[in-house]
């Protein structure tokens, strides 16, 4: 799913559009409050938000870590290509999907309120993964 060996330095232009796409992903869905772009080594790349957090790099790093974990563990239950990664709390969600971009793989990580639409945050997630991916 996610090579750490691809981690490389994003060009700033690839940045500059991430951070436009995830802008895009922020206001497309009503309820999500905070998205960033982390490199699949845990660093972050670019973030979008209408709530501060102020433990952005942290997020980044425990992100790639879950990810990384989750992937070992669908391997052993013989599960394939785990995209997506969705933890429900009491007063709010948070979302993990990894951004398979063949030169500069990246873990999109998404807090929500615990009122959102899932459905229209997964199909949104996915239009700008795609979108990323492509790039």
């Amino acid at each position: 799913m996610l090579d750490v060996n691809l981690s490389r330095k994003i060009p700033d232009e690839f940045v500059k559009f991430g951070e436009q796409k995830i802008r895009e992903l922020l206001n497309s869905v009503s309820g999500i409050d905070f998205v960033m772009l982390c490199s699949s080594d845990g660093f972050e790349v670019t973030l979008a938000n209408k709530k501060q957090v102020n433990n952005s790099g942290k997020i980044a790093a425990v992100s790639s870590s879950i990810l990384a974990m989750v992937t070992a563990f669908i391997s052993e239950i013989n599960l394939v290509g785990c995209q997506t990664i969705t933890l429900d709390a009491e007063n709010g969600k948070a979302l993990l999907t990894s951004v398979p971009h063949p030169k500069y793989p990246m873990v999109l990580v998404a807090l929500t309120s615990k009122d959102i639409l899932i459905g229209q945050m997964l199909y949104e997630t996915k239009v700008t993964v795609d979108q990323l991916t492509k790039y």
